[in-house]
């Protein structure tokens, strides 16, 4: 198969392919149940199989079931499930010493070897005898020791939808320890998760990364098969502003704390940024949320600092609050929150990791902050400035209408896998 790069938008370019054609038959196998749509993640799976759906494809969807974010098949509403024809099964994730000890005298990659199980193979070998697919993709890296599996009883094409270049996450959490031995360890880690990657992109027909910058890391690593390079998606009528009632002119963050860019960088916001925010503007609150929120920080009793736990709700839980402070320093791919927090018309307050991958013009659509100094000024310009503030706010939500609707995705999602199984 001649090599394309398909990661330049085709909005503006006459389809390559006949979309009167037979529909597609796709099996998503994703790392973890989509559902709550409470994180990026969950979200980026379950829109995207929602909409491959929408648009005329035969999706069948099969959940990892983690014992670390179960979730009961019956807690999704039957109409998602029967669209894309769900179903899971159960594996245990759960970090152990004997693991890690015996990681050590293997060459796999512990964060992605985890996800295996026997059982989850045996279910999945049943879907693939009793359905011909053109295309299984598989979410995320965590997926990916089942290609052999798939490989055996299948002759789709393997694509891996890329949530992050995930080394990439790991490198920098390596970077920013400054604890020598746990530093060394979490370097080992990303060394295994690098060679793993390398590895599945040889196994590989198709790569989804999520962002242009993601998409030039896996060139740069010599990936040259067929790419396209393709975001999110909302479903734009879920995020609705009430234009008669104005959000508290205050700062909040959500995201699961159990993903450790996000923690890294709630504790780094809260010991550099805020003590100084709050001198100098006593009644501004503050409101972290997020699955798994670490009881030491509530402990520690942080000035006018509001801390939950998990969020059921994450579109209720930002609507009545302006000002979304993203301070992360590792991670890769891009962040769902911050384009749910545009699309609800938020501020977003962000470094350029955190907003890595997301074409913002700082002050236009994004404020921009990488220092303490940095995000104490744009959080005092807010404050002085509220009509401001939400004029950022107001611009992001155009910028989400313009660029991340399901249909959107759904379409040249679609397009690039008929052109995939095209013959050559």
């Amino acid at each position: 198969m001649p090599t394309r790069n398909f990661s330049e938008s085709r909005d503006d370019i006459d389809v390559l392919v006949n979309l009167n054609s037979a529909p597609l038959k796709i099996l998503q196998i994703c790392h973890r149940v989509p559902f709550p749509p409470i994180d990026g993640g969950n979200i980026v799976m379950m829109n995207n199989a929602v909409g491959l759906a929408d648009y005329g494809n035969e999706v069948y969807q099969f959940a990892i079931n983690t014992k670390k974010h179960f979730t009961a098949s019956e807690s999704i509403p039957k109409s998602i499930r029967d669209k894309v024809h769900f179903s899971s099964s159960l594996v245990d994730t759960k970090i152990s010493l004997a693991g890690i000890l015996k990681n050590f005298f293997t060459s796999e990659s512990y964060n992605v070897i985890r996800f295996y199980s026997e059982s989850v193979e045996n279910d999945l070998k049943k879907i693939l005898r009793e359905n011909k697919f053109d295309i299984v993709q598989l979410e995320t890296l965590f997926a990916s020791p089942y290609i052999s599996c798939i490989r055996k009883h299948s002759d789709a094409k393997i694509v891996l939808r890329a949530h992050n270049v995930e080394h990439v996450i790991w490198e920098r959490l390596a970077s920013n320890e400054k604890n020598f031995l746990k530093r060394r360890y979490i370097k080992f880690l990303a060394s295994r998760l690098r060679k793993c990657e390398l590895n599945v992109l040889n196994e590989i027909e198709a790569l989804i990364p999520i962002t242009n910058v993601d998409e030039a890391t896996f060139r740069s690593e010599g990936f040259k098969k067929p790419m396209l390079t393709l975001p999110m998606s909302l479903d734009i009528e879920e995020y609705p502003i009430n234009s008669k009632v104005q959000p508290e002119m205050c700062l909040f963050h959500l995201g699961s704390m159990d993903w450790l860019p996000n923690l890294e960088g709630v504790r780094w916001f809260l010991d550099n940024c805020w003590e100084e925010i709050h001198k100098l503007i006593p009644g501004l609150k503050l409101f972290l949320a997020g699955r798994s929120f670490p009881d030491d920080i509530v402990a520690k009793n942080y000035p006018n600092t509001f801390c939950e736990g998990r969020i059921e709700k994450a579109v209720s839980y930002m609507s009545d609050k302006q000002i979304m402070i993203v301070p992360l320093h590792s991670g890769s791919g891009m962040r769902v929150k911050i384009i749910q927090g545009m699309a609800l018309g938020k501020t977003i307050i962000s470094t350029t990791i955190g907003a890595e991958g997301i074409p913002i013009e700082n002050e236009k659509n994004i404020l921009i902050a990488d220092s303490p100094q940095e995000f104490i000024t744009q959080v005092k310009r807010c404050m002085e400035n509220p009509e401001w503030c939400r004029k950022i706010g107001n611009s992001g939500r155009k910028f989400v209408e313009e660029n991340y609707s399901n249909e959107s995705v759904a379409r040249k999602l679609t397009e690039f896998y008929q052109q995939l199984n095209v013959p050559h």
